[in-house]
């Protein structure tokens, strides 16, 4: 996946943005040296002109927000729904039925990467991520000194682990003559998975009840889909905070008895989960 590089970025400001008691104040300000000497009648909280200055302030500062969010709809990182896809279209990135507006957001910015013709990391990552919904990530790579580009898919679905359908897709996508350099030889193939088994002791709050302890092993499981993908470690850390649920008073890790490193390239599959409730504490 494309790294965000635009997370962080402070968000654009056209039209100056004001609260509106300060838009508010500066209303009264002008009617009081305008009428000074009914201003102090008019201004009071009950009077109709006090309520019309009122949604006056609160009109000017909705005009000021709808400028700026007009403004930042044709910006990447602000874009959504239908802005994004009209966005998108300008580097000839087309949404895919069902994708979120991140993952296409993703795919944008590895197109702008990859504009060069063909050839390079971004460009065979952003027509891979292209290729099917179902492609969760992909690392481009080669091996030492030798020309042979790799492609590792990790998808969405089976733990991680590609079918044969989903890889033909992405090797389709990427053997097209618009798309692979006439000397490039790519190779798609299924990430390496590493599969660790997880063990843990739990111990419970006196007024949980041990119904809890089988959710434990599925709301695991759910996590490491939700947040995993290549090159992403599985930590002994990681594990006792997934698994520390409200009702949970604390958790020992027994295995893997070290954190689960992998290279970029290859992806970490949970095997069995051994969860032993050794009571409660408190």
């Amino acid at each position: 996946m494309a790294d965000n590089y635009l997370d962080g970025l402070p968000a654009p400001v056209i039209t100056q943005e004001i609260p509106t008691e300060t838009i508010l104040a500066r209303k009264e300000a002008e009617l009081v040296s305008r009428f000074p000497a009914v201003a102090p009648t008019l201004l009071l909280e009950s009077s109709l002109t006090k309520k019309v200055l009122e949604e006056g302030a609160y009109s000017e500062w909705l005009l000021r927000q709808r400028v700026n969010e007009a403004f930042r709809a044709n910006l990447l990182p602000y874009a959504y729904a239908g802005d994004l896809d009209i966005l998108a279209s300008f580097y000839d990135v087309i949404r895919i039925f069902g994708e979120s507006d991140e993952r296409l957001r993703q795919r944008v910015i590895l197109a702008i990467r990859g504009r060069s013709p063909g050839g390079t990391e971004a460009r065979y990552s952003a027509v891979a991520m292209g290729a099917s919904l179902r492609v969760a990530s992909v690392a481009i790579y080669t091996i030492g000194r030798n020309p042979t580009i790799y492609a590792a898919v990790f998808s969405t679905d089976n733990n991680g682990v590609p079918d044969a359908g989903l890889l033909a897709t992405v090797d389709a996508a990427l053997q097209a003559p618009d798309v692979r350099m006439v000397n490039d030889t790519i190779v798609v193939q299924a990430a390496a998975r590493t599969i660790v088994n997880i063990a843990a002791d739990v111990w419970l709050l006196p007024q949980t009840a041990s119904s809890i302890m089988p959710t434990l092993e599925s709301a695991l499981r759910a996590a490491w889909a939700a947040e995993s993908g290549l090159g992403f470690d599985l930590t002994r850390a990681w594990i006792s905070a997934r698994l520390m649920l409200p009702g949970v008073q604390r958790v020992a890790v027994t295995a893997p008895a070290a954190d689960a490193a992998v290279p970029f390239n290859q992806a970490v599959a949970l095997g069995s989960i051994s969860l032993t409730n050794k009571g409660r504490d408190f």
